[in-house]
């Protein structure tokens, strides 16, 4: 079992001293604080995929906030693999330079900044990619297939060539100066899909039983650490389960991260849901089947945290629902987490953490965003969309608006991803 090197935080700490208590993962590495950016995609590459000076200010922004751990967005893989127009895809090293400027700016102020690897399996827009790849070639439900296409399923040599894929993009990340790399095992993307039943309806050694369909993320992470060094930390986002019918289950996810942690990774974070059950976004959906006693201490996924704890001592970093200082440092007192994953609340404020961390209360403004279009705001993804043009706003070094139009917003995001999806291609053909 991977034994977390931290003690039970003290009981008398107050909130900001609790929150401000440095944290050490199994490898030796030091986060300053209990804090973290979870994963958001910012969408600011080139057309053909290589990083911008963009991300170098947003980034600036992010490490100057006070946040101890830095988690970028999607990095793709695969270029012919995106997951939306403008993502940064790491395959080689053409922008070795580039990638060291953006760690310059988002490891400073003692900041660790790791990478999040991603491949999007079948959830891709049409158009945006030659083809949609999935373990099975199962569809979306109704709502979704005039966004997604039904995939082809992957063969045995894709499958394997994937898996080295994240291992050298891995291997480019540590070379370009990032202290980690997340594997992206979470919200519906193509880690997410072996895992689940749903998805993956394989016979083969990758799909079936649990210990075929865990055998691709065990893969890749046995991949990674070959290839990385022993300081490097590797990580996983997971979900607690996808909450759709004949999907994966909080047993089976339980199941996961204890064969995980006995390889040794160093950082689980706990997320939940897909685009077809959006229980990461805060969605309506989720939020009318959680506990009462849940939503009031913000943190979505902690019960099921505590459950995790209960089996396995490496660090857990729970995202979703937190929105003040005083909910950020109740969770920590359970003993349940060891990092409280922030997204939206850094989107809206690059600086939140700074506060929580020196202020008196502190609560973000996030909310859910809606259209009134119940097939839009059912899905969750205008909420996605319109956090992602915050974040652009505030790459642009410009200041937020709570005030756009969701339904404007919306319009201006289509129109932007049918001309940036034309133009992938054209880069491509």
């Amino acid at each position: 079992m991977n034994k977390a090197a931290n003690p039970a935080l003290p009981s008398t700490l107050n909130n900001v001293e609790l929150l401000s208590q440095p944290i050490t993962l199994p490898n030796g590495q030091v986060i300053k604080n209990r804090l973290a950016k979870s994963a958001m995609s910012e969408a600011l590459a080139t057309i053909d995929n290589r990083p911008t000076p963009l991300l170098d200010k947003l980034y600036k922004r992010w490490s100057a906030g006070g946040t101890g751990l830095l988690i970028t967005g999607n990095i793709m893989v695969d270029r012919k693999a995106l997951g939306e127009p403008n993502n940064v895809a790491l395959e080689n090293d053409r922008d070795m330079a580039a990638l060291k400027r953006w760690v310059e700016a988002g490891s400073a102020n003692n900041t660790q900044l790791w990478v999040q690897l991603n491949h999007p399996g079948k959830q891709v827009p049409k158009g945006l990619n030659s083809r949609a790849l999935g373990p099975s070639a199962v569809p979306f439900d109704k709502k979704m297939q005039s966004f997604f296409e039904t995939p082809q399923e992957l063969a045995e040599d894709e499958i394997k060539d994937i898996i080295k894929r994240f291992a050298t993009s891995a291997a480019l990340a540590e070379e370009a100066g990032f202290s980690g790399a997340q594997i992206h095992g979470a919200h519906g993307y193509l880690v997410s899909q072996f895992l689940s039943p749903h998805h993956n309806r394989r016979e083969d050694q990758w799909g079936g039983s649990l210990e075929n369909r865990m055998r691709f993320v065990k893969e890749i992470y046995s991949a990674i650490r070959e290839k990385t060094g022993s300081d490097f930390a590797v990580s996983i986002k997971m979900n607690s389960a996808d909450f759709q019918k004949g999907g994966f289950t909080e047993e089976e996810s339980l199941t996961v991260m204890k064969e995980l942690s006995g390889l040794g990774i160093d950082l689980i974070e706990v997320s939940g849901g897909t685009y077809e059950a959006p229980a990461m976004s805060g969605a309506e959906r989720y939020k009318s089947k959680a506990k009462e006693s849940t939503l009031k201490r913000e943190a979505y996924f902690l019960s099921f945290a505590e459950k995790v704890r209960g089996e396995i001592s490496v660090p857990l970093m729970v995202t979703g629902g937190f929105r003040s200082q005083q909910g950020m440092a109740d969770a920590l007192r359970t003993g349940a987490m060891d990092l409280v994953g922030l997204a939206r609340p850094l989107a809206l404020n690059p600086e939140f953490s700074a506060n929580v961390l020196t202020e008196g209360e502190v609560e973000s403004p996030v909310k859910q965003i809606k259209t009134g279009i119940k097939m839009i705001d059912d899905m969750g993804m205008m909420d996605v969309a319109w956090y992602a043009r915050q974040i652009k706003r505030l790459a642009q070094g410009k200041s937020i608006n709570l005030r756009e139009n969701p339904l404007l917003a919306l319009i201006k995001i289509m129109a932007s991803n049918g001309i940036q999806i034309v133009r992938n291609r054209r880069v491509r053909a």
